[in-house]
């Protein structure tokens, strides 16, 4: 199993190689030559595995036993897993009105990425240790990615980590899960700007080739392969958890409801999808609607500024994981996507090729949410289930609650089994809770956060952030 970039300008690299990468040096994203195809037999034989044991299965189909060994695998992925509060790692409520979510927040941080983080810093883990080798991590975050990205790699004596977080775009609790980490390896800087504009200085790093390989840079945001790889698993567990039986023909299929930000987990269900995985995907999105416009009209193009919603981590208005979607879809075509990609950097617009756009609008469904839609179904769900959402989670259950029972869903009937992600605690979102006018119910471990000690770095409007970064990775090389 190779990588390849996703605009065809770099030669392949294995797993490894796309571990331990930000951005392809051509400025594409890595993804896997080929995508295994399950038959029925395989997926019959998985429908009893538990999520970790589906995760175990799936990266096995992606990294080589050569590199790491089939039971080296299975002690990492065990390993990531065993901090997770529930005994599932993942859990699925069967609510009223058909309303199935599944819990994807039982991690340290309350959040979905959690999942994909803690395998990955394993993986990056075992290669270091065999290579005794040091890396740089950068991480943009607009709320969950940064604290995950922390708690897989803090402590860790050959890792440094670099994260920044958009000041006042996040909610108190998200960043002071960041902030109260006092590890030495790790290095939180608090950017006076959105989640669109900490990106631009992280970018400016990988572009520089001689840098970023003199400094071993490396990202972990869902740039990063392993993440998307590791989400894969999501969609298998939902499909087998929401299907009622396997013995038909053919097999049968199951709605899957994914909120989006940058595209990641939603990457992960086309290539689910492409494996034979029998579901039908809705991308969600908040008022922050690009990935919602692609897919309805081809517009893949830039609103006038990005918009603060409830449903914070969703505030992006450039998805990068689209790129891989479009590649997927346009059957691995890198010339297409690297003059695609190189158009919409100039002009922050793109309208996607007939073609292109009928395959996306074929393989997703899509809907968007306003603040209102969030707390009116964060509302319902507490009045009919005593459920509490978080805002994204809520996003979801909007698109299921705005769905008549009797009308087609998409272009299948609605009756089928339909799954709605929830990638973070409602603990988090306190002032959500409060604007929908329900109780918060904050587990100890983020009612402790306010009172520990805090440590980071402003970033101001004016500062060549890119700058700061570079010279504070100097610094921490040169104690090495």
């Amino acid at each position: 199993m190779e990588y390849v970039s996703t605009r065809g300008g770099t030669s392949a690299v294995d797993f490894e190689g796309a571990l331990f990468s930000g951005y392809a040096p051509d400025g594409g994203l890595f993804m896997p030559q080929h995508i295994p195809s399950l038959d029925r037999d395989t997926l019959q034989s998985w429908s009893s595995l538990s999520y970790p044991e589906l995760v175990k299965e799936l990266c096995s189909l992606f990294v080589p036993a050569k590199l790491v060994p089939r039971n080296v695998l299975n002690e990492l992925i065990d390993r990531a897993f065993s901090r997770f509060r529930h005994k599932d790692v993942v859990h699925l409520s069967r609510l009223k009105d058909g309303l199935n979510i599944l819990e994807l927040w039982h991690g340290v941080t309350y959040a979905f990425k959690d999942l994909s983080l803690s395998c990955t810093g394993q993986f990056l883990q075992y290669f270091l240790e065999k290579k005794q080798k040091h890396v740089n991590i950068l991480v943009g975050t607009s709320g969950d990615t940064g604290s995950s990205a922390i708690e897989s790699v803090r402590g860790q004596k050959n890792v440094d980590i670099f994260v920044l977080l958009p000041k006042g775009f996040c909610t108190q609790i998200q960043e002071l899960q960041m902030t109260t980490v006092i590890e030495d390896n790790v290095h939180v800087f608090a950017a006076h700007g959105n989640s669109d504009e900490i990106d631009e200085p992280i970018k400016e790093l990988f572009a520089d080739v001689d840098f970023a390989g003199k400094y071993h840079l490396m990202s972990l945001n869902s740039i990063n392969w392993s993440r998307i790889m590791v989400q894969i698993a999501h969609y298998f567990y939902a499909y087998f958890q929401c299907t009622p039986s396997l013995d038909t023909t053919p097999l049968p299929m199951v709605e899957i409801v994914v909120p989006t930000g940058g595209g990641g987990n939603i990457t992960a269900g086309c290539i689910a999808q492409k494996m034979g995985l029998p579901i039908q995907l809705i991308t969600v999105v908040n008022s922050n609607d690009i990935i919602h416009r692609t897919v309805q009209h081809g517009d893949f193009s830039l609103a006038e500024s990005v918009k603060a919603t409830l449903a914070s981590a969703m505030d992006i208005q450039e998805p990068y994981n689209v790129e891989r979607i479009l590649w997927l879809l346009s059957g691995s075509d890198s010339c297409l996507i690297k003059t695609l990609m190189e158009q919409f950097n100039i002009s922050k617009r793109l309208k996607l090729p007939e073609d292109l756009h009928r395959k996306l609008s074929k393989t997703l469904g899509s809907c968007s949410a306003s603040d209102q839609d969030i707390v009116g179904a964060m509302r319902r769900c507490w009045e009919e289930n005593q459920y509490l959402l978080c805002p994204h989670s809520a996003v979801a259950a909007h698109y299921h609650y705005s769905q008549p029972h009797s009308l087609l869903c998409f272009s299948f009937l609605s009756s089928i089994p339909r799954c709605c992600f929830a990638p973070a605690s409602a603990a988090k979102f306190q002032d959500a809770l409060l604007r929908a006018g329900l109780a918060p119910q904050i587990p100890p471990e983020i009612s402790a956060l306010a009172a520990m000690e805090s440590r980071s770095t402003p970033l101001q409007r004016g500062q060549d952030w890119a700058q700061v970064l570079r010279a504070r990775i100097e610094a921490v090389a040169r104690q090495w």
